[in-house]
This record gives C-alpha cells, sequence and structure tokens, in this order.
C-alpha cells in the first residue's frame, strides 16, 4: 500500500485521547477538526525529559527517511513503557511539490493525518508567510511615503512556501506612483528570517522583541534600519499569535507529536520550535527530535544555536544512515544506488565515520540508526554494522518503515541506555570567538576544510558586522549543500582540506545569528524536471493520490 492508503486505513484516535495521554485536559486544547489541535499547555522553562537529537549522513536526493526513524523511534520508546512525545517540524510545500515529497514520515511510521500535516498544516507557514511579506509592504510604504529613516538600501526580502527560481531576483515597484524601482527577490518561506524567529521564540513577549530587530536595510549613514522603527513588530506578531501555539497530532502507533515550525537546515537552522520542544520535554519523559539533513547541517545548528539560545541539553543522538546514501558517498550513481555494491559501500563509510566524529565534538557518543530499505542485503546492513562499531558507535538496523515501532525497539533499548550513560555537553566554539574564528571552526572541524575564503561581498559584509560591534556574540548559522560535507554537491564522501568559499555574509538581528551564504546555495530552491506535484491526483470525492 501506499503511504496514503497506510494512512487512510488506521483507525485515527480523537485528538483528545492523545492530548490526555500526556495530561493535557480539553481546557488547553483547540482542535482544528477531529485529529489535530493547538494546544496551549504553558511549559517549564528548565523541563527534565530526556531530550534526543536524530541526525543523519549525507542524503541522497530522495531523503534516507529520518523522519520516518525518529517516528519509529518515538512509538519504539512507547512500546518499551516510555512516555514519550514527538517533536518535529512543520513540512513545507517546497518539497512536497518538489523532488522529496512529503514529511509525515513513511510506510508504517507515519504521524497522521497525513495529508492535513503536509498541506496547510493548521495555517502556521501561511502566517510566517503574512508576517514577512507584511513587513515588505511597510518598507516600501515607507520609501513611498517620504521615507523619513533615509532607507537606502533594501535587504529584506519576500517570501512564499513554494519552489520557485523565476522568483530569486525581480524587479519591483515599476510604473508610476507604485514606489521606488529596486532589484529585488523572494526566498522560500522556510529559508525566512520570520521562520527561524518564529522557531526560536520562547513567548509572544519575546517573539515581538525578535521581530522588532530585524535588520530590514541601511540608511544613508550606512546604518541599519530595524523593522521596529516602522513600527511593524505589532501586526507581524498579531499575524503570528495563532500560530505560536504547537501544534497535536499522534503517528500510527498512538504517540503524541507535537508539529511546530519548519526551517530548512541547509539555508536556516533546521529545528522545530522551541516552545514545542520544551513543550514536549514538560509532558513526557522522553523527548524524541530532529534537525534536518546530516550532522554537519541540522544537528551542528541544534547544539551550537537553538541549544545555546534556549538552555536545552541533548541526552542522546541517533545518526540514521542508509546503504544506499554510503553507496552514493562512495561515488555509485543516483541510478544504481538500490543495486548491492560492496565497494561503493566501503568507499562510503568514511562519510559515516566523520558525522560521528561530528557528534563526538559535542561530547556525545551517538546511536546509529540503519534504516532498512527493501532493496538491502544483509551483507551490506552487516558491513555498516561493524564498521560504525569500529568507528566507536552501537549500531541498530531499525525497520521503521516496515513494522512501525515494532521494528524500532531495539533501537529504543539503546537509546534509553545513551541517555543513561550520558557525558557532558558542550558547544563546538565559545561565542566570544569572533564571526570569522566561528566560521572557521565550523568549516575545519565540522566540514574538514582546509580555509574559508571570503567573497569581496562578505568581506564587506564582515567589516560591517565588525564596525557595528552588536552582533559579536552571534553564532554563525551555515547555509550550504546538504549533500556534501563540503559547499560543492559533487564533492562526495569525505572531502579533507578544500577551500570553503563564502558569498556573503547576512545579519539576522532577529534570530540573533550570522548566516554564512556558501557555494551555489539558493535561498529560493526551484522544482525538478519531473516535480512530485505532476503525478498528484484529486477525485470528486477528494481522495488524493501522489501526495507521500
Amino acid at each position: 500500500m501506499t503511504d496514503l492508503e497506510i494512512a487512510a486505513k488506521h483507525q485515527t484516535k480523537p485528538i483528545e485521547e492523545i492530548a490526555k495521554t500526556l495530561g493535557v485536559d480539553k481546557e488547553n486544547i483547540e482542535p482544528y477538526g477531529k485529529y489535530r489541535a493547538k494546544i496551549t499547555t504553558k511549559y517549564d522553562e528548565n523541563p527534565k525529559s530526556e531530550l534526543i537529537l536524530v541526525t543523519a549522513t549525507n542524503p541522497t536526493p530522495y531523503g534516507e527517511g529520518k523522519t520516518t526513524i525518529s517516528i519509529g523511534l518515538a512509538d519504539g520508546l512507547s512500546r518499551v513503557g516510555k512516555k514519550t512525545c514527538l517533536a518535529l517540524r512543520e513540512p513545507s510545500l517546497g518539497p512536497v511539490f518538489g523532488i522529496k515529497g512529503g514529511a509525515a514520515g513513511g510506510g508504517y511510521s507515519q504521524v497522521v493525518p497525513m495529508a492535513d500535516i503536509n498541506l496547510h498544516f493548521n495555517g502556521d507557514l501561511h502566517a510566517v508567510t503574512a508576517a514577512n511579506n507584511l513587513l515588505s509592504a511597510l518598507i516600501d510604504n515607507h520609501i513611498m511615503q517620504g521615507n523619513a529613516l533615509e532607507i537606502e538600501e533594501v535587504i529584506w526580502r519576500r517570501c512564499m512556501d513554494m519552489n520557485d527560481r523565476a522568483l530569486r531576483q525581480i524587479e519591483v515597484a515599476l510604473g508610476e506612483k507604485n514606489g521606488v524601482p529596486r532589484m529585488d527577490g523572494f526566498d522560500i518561506t522556510a529559508a525566512s528570517e520570520v521562520m527561524s524567529i518564529f522557531c526560536l521564540a520562547t513567548n509572544l513577549k519575546d517573539l515581538k522583541r525578535r521581530l522588532g530587530n530585524i535588520v530590514v536595510g541601511y540608511n544613508k549613514s550606512g546604518g541599519e534600519v530595524y523593522a521596529r522603527e516602522l513600527k511593524a513588530e505589532n501586526a507581524m506578531t498579531i499575524l503570528l499569535s495563532d500560530a505560536l501555539y504547537p501544534n497535536m497530532v499522534q503517528t500510527l502507533g498512538g504517540t503524541p507529536a507535537l508539529i511546530h515550525g519548519g526551517p530548512f537546515a541547509n539555508i536556516a537552522h533546521g529545528c522545530n520550535t522551541v516552545i514545542a520542544t520544551k513543550t514536549a520535554m514538560t509532558l513526557a519523559d522522553y523527548t524524541v527530535t530532529e534537525a534536518g539533513f546530516g550532522a554537519d547541517l541540522g544537528a551542528e545548528k541544534f547544539m551550537d544555536i537553538k541549544c545555546r539560545k534556549s538552555n536545552l541539553t541533548p541526552s542522546a543522538v541517533v545518526i540514521v544512515t542508509t546503504a544506499r546514501a554510503l553507496k552514493y558517498n562512495g561515488g555509485v550513481a543516483r541510478e544504481n544506488i538500490n543495486s548491492e555494491n560492496i565497494e561503493g559501500l566501503k568507499a562510503g563509510l568514511c562519510n559515516l565515520e566523520k558525522h560521528i566524529e561530528n557528534v563526538q565534538k559535542f561530547g556525545i557518543t551517538p546511536v546509529i540508526a540503519i534504516n532498512r530499505f527493501t532493496t538491502d542485503t544483509e551483507k551490506e546492513l552487516d558491513i555498516i554494522k561493524k564498521a560504525a562499531e569500529k568507528f566507536g558507535a552501537t549500531a541498530v538496523v531499525a525497520e521503521a518503515w516496515a513494522k512501525g515501532g515494532a521494528g524500532c525497539e531495539e533501537l529504543a533499548k539503546e537509546v534509553i541506555k545513551a541517555c543513561e550513560n550520558k557525558k557532558t555537553f558542550n558547544f563546538l566554539y565559545s561565542e566570544n570567538l569572533s564571526v570569522i574564528e566561528k566560521l572557521e571552526k565550523i568549516a575545519s572541524e565540522i566540514y574538514g576544510a582546509g580555509s574559508v575564503v571570503l567573497s569581496d561581498k562578505a568581506k564587506e559584509d564582515l567589516r560591517h558586522i565588525e564596525k557595528s560591534g552588536k552582533y559579536s556574540k552571534f553564532p554563525v548559522c551555515v547555509a550550504k549543500t546538504q549533500y556534501s560535507l563540503s559547499a560543492d554537491a559533487k564533492l562526495l564522501g569525505r572531502p579533507e582540506g578544500f577551500a570553503l568559499e563564502v558569498k556573503e555574509l547576512k545579519i539576522r538581528g532577529g534570530a540573533e545569528f550570522i548566516v554564512a551564504v556558501c557555494g551555489a546555495i539558493m535561498l529560493m530552491p526551484g522544482l525538478s524536471k519531473e516535480p512530485a506535484a505532476i503525478k498528484m491526483t484529486i477525485d470528486e470525492n477528494r481522495n488524493i493520490e501522489g501526495l507521500f
């Protein structure tokens, strides 16, 4: 059966029943139909739950099932008697209609209602889009109405939740009485600063403060112009106020899931909201969350940005890998990765080794989840398992897709052991390092780079950041390809000694980090040659096919 068919046949429980398992009463539930709701439960500032991060090795373009394993692990923990809550990101419509498809898991390891989660889910991403574009409208209106702030350069971009390469660079305000014409463009909503702020804010007051601190451009003297100077933060907060409550749904195994916020990890920080994570940790004894793409992207940002900003400490880390991803990193062509290739697999094991080392740099020994695909052979799985153990980590074959939580019970038991034997967590770098020192630390220790090379634009950006003196303690959020440890998508395996090329450095005053844009990464992705959208159908009874 397809994922949608499996989800449709499942006996989904009313959301009130799911909430009750975590002690959430009806007064703290705002239902969106029968099977999903916003919850208004207050969280503890320092919750006692064990926090488990799920990350991965560098993936193939199809994704390696990190969300599927996260869901299966949560169900596995529930099956072995642990009070568990899942905390995930919301899907973006860009990947849903693009190459990867939906982000609600797969097979017998899904969050449901799957179609609702993948499409519009309670309107959160639309609220983020609207708040972002309200600020754009206020900026252009201010300039048109006399420009009292003397805005000379606008750096704030519009956004939409769709892959649309034609909007990467556009001209705006053409024609008479429409403002001052200039070059502009769109980012995808998941890459917007408003999305990052939404996910890092701790409450409504903090959200408003952060929105006010957005740098929208520069005045004639070269100084920053902030959203608060346009009096934009209150209206933006109003648009986001309802969205700020976490969304509760359930897994096929009946485990509660909070799905909230959706920044990409290759062009933003890649983690769900702090509010949802801490709410889950307040309500459950074990919280399973994930960070996007490999440990070089989402996991590093989870540790150095999310944990640093919200006083969170992970108890355990799971690295998801697959035979096909390791073969891909070993040089096997994408069209051949589902066939046994022992030499290609062995050549790609260096990628797994590097990601294990990366997690260990934070004081954590990871557990390796080998996500089993139907095309995997026992010989391939055995090679990966032995290699992981050689690299200093315990490896478990996980069958979440085929068996749900039952296929992840062994993984759950290993994760519980890791939580019980956790060591002292540490950040990769001190916030007192300069921006360039932080960037060099990430590049050399996490990516394996030999140097960091700044473009002329990046050098100019760095001079402005250093001259301002306001952003010296901000962490660095690297935007780069997810397919390689480097910024070159074709440099697979474990490249070393390469130059990390930085195109520009962007101040995210509200999100409180500096974005380093590297290589050919785009903040507005494009659709593939055959996007998932063209394969979808809906009949007169509103039955959807092709959404997976």
